[in-house]
């Protein structure tokens, strides 16, 4: 673990404390959370050398990161985090930005809608309508891959479970960060991981999940991926860090998709913390986190393009 990464999760683990101090116990409302995403991502900096693109795709805000020289036919559908109640494409423009340097692939972000004012199925349906409409306009499944973050990583499973249950070809592979993929909070590393995790409050998520969820039980595999049946899913790529109240969300899905025959890469980067990716200016550890992205990606698109040979 890099000093650097040392130093900033010191001063977030004091934030964290003093504002868990603040509540009083109590949850803190939509508006505060939603406010709090945007004061720490709100100094994120755009990379050089990007051509952003915005496109109203059936009502759905989205954005469109090409870099240079990108392929024509392959992009990375990128799901942000937030616990299903906040974020969007102004907290990830940055990183997805990035992502798409490192990877040559352009990268389309979307604000689907957030609960609690909309709750299950809707940010399902909202990606789900974004995926088909790529493979509809000239995106084929192979030269697609879907990446998100925690409950943006926890909605990619949820997507590709949706679109193979509905018969919709599934994509070359998903990237997962720090996925949430367990509403019902049984790891057994979300209690205990609560004090050295510097950016997920355990109290807070478990509440705000059932924000999320409605009326499904937490543990239904619609709101909670971890439950579901993986078979036929495409590789997976994992990356999440020993700091993390979410780590066993991670372990638990890549041996449960394993058991399912899916062919799953299981990162676990000791000290980093919840999507340290995002510092990608700050940390190296982020850098050569987001470099494997970048492997994993032209390795899946690589078969897509044998394939269009082929076909």
């Amino acid at each position: 673990m890099s000093l650097r990464n040392f130093i900033i999760k010191s001063v977030l683990l004091r934030k964290k404390r003093k504002w868990n101090k603040q509540l009083k116990g109590e949850l803190p409302s939509v508006e505060a959370l939603r406010s709090w995403m945007d004061k720490n991502t709100a100094r994120f900096e755009m990379p050089e050398g990007i051509n952003v693109k915005k496109l109203n795709v059936e009502g759905i805000e989205t954005e469109w990161m090409i870099p240079p020289d990108a392929h024509a036919n392959e992009i990375i559908f990128y799901l942000h985090g937030g616990g299903y109640v906040m974020g969007g494409i102004k907290n990830y423009r940055a990183f997805v930005a990035k992502l798409a340097l490192e990877t040559g692939s352009k990268v389309l972000i979307i604000n689907y809608s957030l609960a609690p004012e909309n709750p299950y199925p809707a940010a399902l349906e909202d990606s789900l309508k974004i995926y088909q409409w790529l493979n509809e306009n000239g995106y084929r499944s192979v030269s697609i891959v879907l990446a998100g973050d925690s409950a943006g990583g926890g909605l990619v499973l949820s997507t590709m479970l949706a679109a193979r249950d509905r018969g919709i070809v599934l994509p070359a592979g998903a990237v997962l960060l720090s996925p949430l993929t367990d509403l019902a909070c049984t790891g057994e590393s979300f209690y205990p991981n609560d004090k050295k995790d510097p950016v997920l409050s355990a109290d807070i998520l478990a509440g705000i999940g059932k924000w999320y969820a409605g009326d499904i039980p937490l543990d239904d595999s619609r709101v909670s991926p971890l439950y579901a049946d993986f078979t036929h899913m495409p590789p997976i790529l994992i990356q999440v860090g020993t700091s993390e109240i979410l780590l066993n969300d991670s372990t638990r899905l890549a041996s449960r998709a394993k058991e399912a025959g899916v062919e799953v890469e299981l990162d676990v980067w000791q000290g980093q913390i919840h999507v340290w990716q995002l510092l990608w200016k700050e940390l190296p550890e982020a850098r050569k986190a987001i470099e494997k992205i970048g492997s994993f990606t032209r390795q899946r698109f690589g078969q897509g393009r044998i394939l269009y040979h082929e076909v």
